[in-house]
């Protein structure tokens, strides 16, 4: 793909010193210029953030692409008071600058963070705890790809739904980011993935990412196949980005004491459901978004992160997850391969200094 360059953007304006370090005083970084398609996204020249007390400053190489990024773009979500109204919520880079009473970080440390926002661009300030280490062996456009999907999955599918081993999770969207990530950290932690795709190539990926078992929706009934892959007791934990009349299925696909995690309704925002029978097998219907969490919620969902997941993303035989790579500039075209069909993996945004790094 072509890695087009947006240089020319960049002012030439007074820089700033930062712990010896100089650093511009502008950025380039991608708008949204009024609610709409794709072609709202446009590269501008904007002022670099300063890193507020308890903030860090990344120098962005690589901004992952996600769900919630669309839907901002499109008008349907939009940004938590006080956060940046800037698109892009995982980023990989290095540490820039270090705000008032910022202590855990040091500068030029490759890192990767859950940003609140302002990930499409040079630079963007994010709350220290919300920040992790780069995993052993992972380029940064790769942990670009982790953040938002794991974050969210953290603290939805194991901290609050109590994943535990043994336990099998139904993984809706499975060659996804959000289903990846549910079928990896599933893996992790000794429970078994069955992944929810719709065509042989994305039935292979979520195999390669662990999934145990996979069924196509587009030609198998997911609640029965469910059943007969857990021996007729149904699964203990579904994780569901669809919503709309799947929320019925997934209580069909549920064993006694299920839990379903709605994270994204992708497939309609309304649904009916057989309230007698979640009473009668006892089964939880939870829902969750993950931007407006605090600051402190999130660095409690990174120290997990930290503490259970990220040993075993360092491994030699981790499968990482399948990325594609897109220069800053052409945030447009990401989004609209992200909306095309037939898309698995994740979507990467590369910056210049991304490019060098690669």
């Amino acid at each position: 793909m072509r890695q087009s360059s947006a240089k020319g953007l960049q002012s030439k304006s007074a820089s700033a010193m930062h712990g010896g370090m100089t650093l511009p005083s502008m950025m380039n970084a991608i708008a949204i210029t009024a609610p709409g398609g794709p072609e709202m996204l446009q590269l501008r020249p904007l002022a670099r953030p300063e890193p507020a007390s308890g903030e860090v400053l990344i120098r962005v190489a690589a901004a992952g692409v996600n769900g919630p990024d669309l839907a901002q773009r499109a008008g349907f979500y939009d940004p938590p008071p006080g956060a940046s109204p800037l698109p892009g919520l995982e980023v990989a880079g290095e540490i820039a600058a270090l705000g008032a009473g910022a202590t855990h970080w040091q500068l030029g440390q490759k890192v990767m963070a859950l940003a609140n926002g302002g990930g499409y661009a040079d630079y963007v300030a994010v709350p220290e705890g919300q920040v992790l280490p780069v995993p052993e062996g992972w380029a940064l456009p790769e942990a670009a790809a982790l953040p938002e999907t794991w974050f969210t999955v953290t603290q939805t599918l194991v901290m609050r739904a109590g994943l535990a081993p043994g336990m099998t999770v139904l993984a809706h969207g499975a060659s996804g980011g959000i289903g990846g990530a549910v079928i990896q950290i599933a893996t992790l932690l000794g429970a078994r993935a069955i992944g929810v795709v719709s065509s042989p190539e994305k039935a292979a990926y979520a195999r390669r990412l662990g999934a145990f078992a996979t069924i196509d929706y587009t030609r198998e009934d997911i609640a029965l196949k469910a059943r007969e892959l857990t021996d007729g007791r149904g699964v203990d934990r579904v994780v569901d980005v669809v919503g709309g009349a799947m929320a019925a299925i997934n209580v069909a696909a549920c064993a006694r004491g299920g839990h379903i995690l709605q994270v994204s309704t992708l497939g309609g925002g309304k649904a009916s459901l057989p309230l007698r029978e979640m009473m009668a097998r006892e089964i939880t219907l939870s829902g969750s978004t993950l931007r407006p969490q605090t600051s402190a919620t999130k660095a409690a969902i990174a120290a997990r992160i930290g503490a259970d997941l990220l040993p075993g993303l360092s491994r030699p035989d981790f499968e990482k997850p399948e990325i594609r790579v897109f220069p800053l500039a052409e945030a447009a075209a990401a989004h609209a391969a992200m909306e095309a069909r037939g898309h698995w993996g994740k979507l990467v945004l590369v910056t210049d200094f991304g490019a060098q790094e690669r």
